[in-house]
């Protein structure tokens, strides 16, 4: 089929003209990325702009295919030309007025002293904006608390500052504590010759009445069962009781004393019992008197109150006095001061019954009946006084009192 000059048929293979769809101009971008080879300053990429922006105008004047990109001379800056300006006036502002002082480190460069600039804020809303309405920055910062800034300041809580440990100042610290050591000893000493009343009653199945003896709270327990064993032989010589007269031919090896449950060995002494406060199941002491110094104490045992070296490294060091319990002062002075009388000592209103003195060979022929069955030897390893079951010689429970 051949198509005839009058025809208004298309042929198949006949391509349209594209080229006439498409703008025969350049835009503003094409022109400005061919003269903008390389780097460039700010102010030649600036005027390279402008003429791309005017030479594109001009070639599509009243074709409306290319929209010009917003130039200066509309009163607006472009985006990058007003990132350029913001990045520069930052940098004179830091290059004036120095580095900003408070600022962190994850700040914006665009962000200056009067305010914060907020991302949500466009040009197209800044230009549309009012000249002498207030910014969004100045709005935001307006809405904002003052924030004021805490100062780092000492911490008044710690009393006194940490100091280097020298050789001088662990010298002396050294020195300090054999200084409270040795007064803590001379004080022990002076306790351990502290008297009290201790009375105690005589026990063979049934409480007998007993005594009251005079020690001191550094005597070992053997010491008081002979002397509890002479005021058993007084008191059978003087009041005729024959049950108490076999009290004078006992040994020391065969009596003991029971504490409430516990058998105390002969081996310890007052003042060990006194230090450690030890207590029985009945969670009381077993020994009431106390172990620092009482007016009943020695004063010339105790030790002179002198005072202790100081750890500045500035004092000078001067030597330490030995605690020896002697004073240079005259012979009468070491005199040994008057005796207390009984009823001022300690012990003097405790309960005799607390205190019993047992002839070992009965205990050995009555220890499977009660009250001897639920005694048992004294252990410093045990703590008693936590011990809220009671168990027999056969691992039984006892739910009673063990207050007797």
């Amino acid at each position: 089929m051949v198509d005839t000059p009058g025809s208004n048929t298309v042929s198949g293979s006949s391509t349209p003209n594209a080229a006439r769809f498409q703008s025969q101009g350049h835009s503003a971008e094409e022109l400005l990325k061919e003269q903008t080879y390389g780097l460039v300053t700010l102010n030649d990429f600036r005027k390279r702009r402008a003429e791309a922006v005017e030479q594109s105008e001009r070639s599509q004047d009243g074709s409306g295919n290319a929209t010009p990109i917003p130039s200066e001379a509309e009163g607006r800056e472009p985006a990058t030309t007003a990132v350029f300006k913001k990045r520069k006036k930052g940098m004179g502002g830091r290059a004036g007025g120095g580095l900003k002082k408070g600022g962190l480190s994850f700040v914006d460069d665009d962000e200056d002293e009067g305010g914060i600039t907020t991302a949500t804020s466009t040009p197209r809303e800044a230009s549309a904006a009012p000249p002498d309405s207030p910014s969004v920055s100045d709005t935001t910062a307006a809405a904002l608390p003052p924030t004021h800034k805490k100062r780092l300041r000492p911490n008044a809580a710690i009393s006194q500052a940490p100091q280097a440990l020298t050789k001088s100042a662990l010298l002396k610290e050294s020195q300090i504590k054999e200084h409270l050591r040795k007064q803590f000893q001379q004080t022990q000493e002076a306790v351990r010759a502290t008297e009290f009343i201790l009375p105690f009653t005589f026990f063979a199945g049934k409480s007998l009445p007993g005594g009251a003896c005079r020690m001191k709270k550094g005597d070992p327990i053997w010491l008081f069962l002979e002397r509890a064993r002479k005021v058993g032989a007084g008191l059978a010589a003087t009041g005729g009781d024959r049950s108490k007269s076999d009290w004078a031919r006992i040994s020391v090896d065969d009596l003991m004393v029971v504490k409430g449950d516990l058998i105390i060995p002969h081996h310890f002494d007052f003042h060990y019992f006194l230090l450690n406060n030890s207590r029985g199941y009945n969670k009381e002491l077993l020994f009431t008197p106390s172990a620092e110094p009482t007016p009943a104490t020695p004063p010339h045992l105790l030790p002179q109150r002198t005072p202790a070296p100081s750890t500045d490294p500035e004092q000078p060091s001067t030597p330490l006095p030995l605690p020896t319990g002697l004073s240079t002062t005259s012979s009468r002075a070491l005199a040994a001061p008057p005796a207390t009388p009984d009823d001022q000592l300690e012990g003097f209103t405790d309960d005799p019954a607390a205190t019993k003195v047992v002839d070992r060979r009965w205990y050995e022929r009555h220890k499977h009946i009660y009250p001897a069955s639920l005694w048992e030897e004294f252990d410093p390893a045990r703590a008693y006084s936590a011990e809220t079951v009671r168990k027999d010689g056969a691992g039984n429970a006892m739910f009673f009192s063990a207050r007797r």
